[in-house]
């Protein structure tokens, strides 16, 4: 087990000093963006299904443990041969589905990932290529905050006209970089994907407020240090297990709680709207009791927060998306509704918006 790796399902929220419950560069900066409208929703996760009890089987881990520790009773793992493209290309294609909207009508493709298929190109596209599409594609690389980052970026240009039909895609393969020897860390992990249509709205439609933010001197709390340009990948670096996620989880535990209820009260405050005011929370699916944390310090009624942990585990920059379009299928947001979107994490990186249906 790599040495700075510990246990995030140990960790519970307390006092904890300032360097560590959340980002020295909390800004109190907001935006608003509006004239934009999600036309079009669709989610994907692969068929292969592993509960708890696979992983106790597989590599030992405790079933009840995770479930008491996360609330994750079940997640999903991409098959040999499919990879975070793959993943992303099929929830476009439910959110065509779902909106009637022809691939030829988009004109810019984002996608939130940090589990590319590869280093280059870009994931963006490759999905580019598969749907054949024909517009500009990159990705962004934020981690579980990368939904929301491309969210807001592909916004900039629908709301000034540049765009027409954005295709925005959160997606990642974490079964791939979380190593599958770390008990404690690689159960909390699944693979998943999740895409809106953005267009042009009306002038109350977008986003009322919304913050984003980053804060690098984080950034050890969570990475994997070998496989970038610093330490490309070598035999000692290989041996030593360096191509995986390692991660500090008592600290990002302590950071998150904090980042998600400041940031959430901060873009309310803003925006002059309250917790009543918002019909749906759909904050990132990292942690039950992170969940649970931003609840009761924020004094949200467990019914507005949706919740879809316990069935995909964390699915990094997929997880706001994926629990977005199950909440649109489910009928839990119509025309005038105001939901939260919050995503968090490695970076340190984190983004929230009030969004106007």
């Amino acid at each position: 087990m790599p040495a700075r790796t510990t246990d995030v399902l140990d960790s519970a929220p307390q006092a904890v000093s300032p360097e560590t419950s959340r980002s020295t560069l909390f800004s109190q900066r907001t935006q608003t963006l509006l004239g934009v409208q999600v036309v079009g929703s669709g989610s994907y996760v692969p068929d292969n299904v592993v509960t708890n009890d696979d992983l106790a089987e597989q590599i030992g881990a405790d079933s009840a443990w995770i479930q008491k520790r996360s609330g994750i009773l079940e997640r999903r793992h991409a098959v040999e041969g499919q990879a975070t493209s793959d993943l992303a290309c099929e929830a476009a294609r439910r959110a065509f589905k779902s909106s009637g909207v022809d691939p030829s009508e988009v004109d810019l493709l984002v996608v939130g990932t940090f589990t590319p298929d590869f280093q280059c190109p870009s994931a963006a596209c490759l999905v580019q290529d598969k749907l054949g599409l024909d517009v500009p594609a990159f990705d962004v690389s934020a981690a579980c905050s990368g939904f929301l980052y491309a969210l807001v970026t592909a916004a900039q240009y629908v709301a000034t006209g540049n765009s027409q039909m954005a295709l925005v895609i959160g997606a990642d393969t974490n079964s791939r970089i979380v190593d599958p020897a770390e008990k404690k860390t690689f159960p909390l992990f699944g693979d998943g994907a999740g895409a809106v249509l953005l267009a042009s709205g009306d002038d109350h439609q977008g986003l009322l407020c919304y913050q984003m933010g980053a804060d690098g001197s984080g950034g050890p709390l969570l990475d994997r240090p070998a496989g970038g340009s610093l330490r490309p990948l070598d035999v000692a670096s290989l041996e030593a297990g360096e191509q995986f996620l390692q991660m500090d989880g008592r600290n990002v535990f302590k950071w998150a709680v904090r980042v998600v209820a400041d940031t959430i009260e901060l873009v309310l405050a803003k925006s002059g709207l309250t917790v009543e005011d918002v019909a749906l929370f759909v904050l990132h699916q990292a942690n039950e009791r992170i969940l649970n944390h931003a609840v009761e310090t924020l004094g949200i009624p467990p019914e507005k927060v949706y919740n879809n942990l316990h069935r995909y585990g964390n699915t990094s920059g997929a997880s706001v998306p994926l629990a977005l379009d199950e909440a649109l299928q489910e009928g839990r947001l119509k025309r005038g509704d105001v939901a939260c979107l919050c995503g968090f994490g490695a970076g340190l990186t984190w983004g929230t918006g009030l969004f106007r249906w």
